[in-house]
């Protein structure tokens, strides 16, 4: 098997991680080959873009979680490639058509999107390019935050659960700081260092270095205090 390739794009004021991912065919081949496109942020373009050039074919468009800045450009996409099934976690659902829910109507650009097409369940697996992936339920930001992980490649997509050097927010109304911290420390902290993190916003880090540099995992109190 090749190894999955990770193609991330900041999009949107944000600056909301989009990654493409796909298996190089022989000889580092792309025409054909099944994608996924993963957290289809505002001004998508680029990443339609991108899949287009090289051939890809999106089977899926996944979503760690349905908060605006992940999901803004999701209408986008499903109409540039409607075969794409969309999938996320039951718990986020609804997130995509209320604007409460996924935190839109707070920055005054209220969002609704299609909705789901099926659902990422704790503990499944899910298959690309020869490529087995596991669907990790990681809540905290928000209740149904997922991340993806290839054991094999070592490879994590995390969403906004875990950054370089932080984590993300967890004082929104869907928030919960006690099952942030489980997530990171039972979920995320039991991969192995060498695993390579993609996050929803900055750059990519690994599980190892978070654990030995991350401020908020050397320090519990903020689950505590919340």
């Amino acid at each position: 098997m090749s190894t999955p390739v990770i193609q991330s794009f900041p999009l949107g004021g944000f600056q909301t991680n989009c990654h493409v991912v796909w298996v190089p065919g022989p000889g580092g081949a792309t025409a054909g080959q099944e994608c996924w496109i993963v957290d289809p942020g505002e001004g998508p373009r680029p990443v339609i873009d991108f899949v287009r050039a090289k051939g890809l074919v999106p089977s899926h468009v996944l979503l760690t979680h349905a908060h605006a800045d992940h999901i803004a450009g999701l209408d986008a996409v499903s109409a540039a490639f409607p075969a794409a099934r969309v999938l996320l976690h039951r718990d986020e659902h609804a997130f995509l058509s209320d604007p409460q829910l996924n935190l839109s109507a707070f920055i005054g650009i209220p969002i609704t999107t299609r909705g789901a097409d099926g659902e990422l369940r704790d503990g499944q697996e899910l298959g690309l390019g020869g490529s087995r992936w596991r669907v990790l339920h990681t809540p905290g930001h928000s209740p149904g935050g997922v991340t993806i992980a290839c054991d094999a490649a070592g490879e994590a997509i995390v969403g906004d659960t875990l950054f370089a050097g932080s984590i993300g927010r967890v004082d929104f109304p869907t928030s919960d700081p006690a099952r942030m911290h489980r997530s990171l420390h039972e979920v995320l902290m039991r991969l192995p260092d060498a695993v390579r993190v993609h996050p929803g916003h900055g750059p990519s880090t690994t599980i190892g270095a978070e654990r030995r540099s991350n401020p908020w995992l050397q320090d519990d109190g903020w689950a505590e205090e919340a």
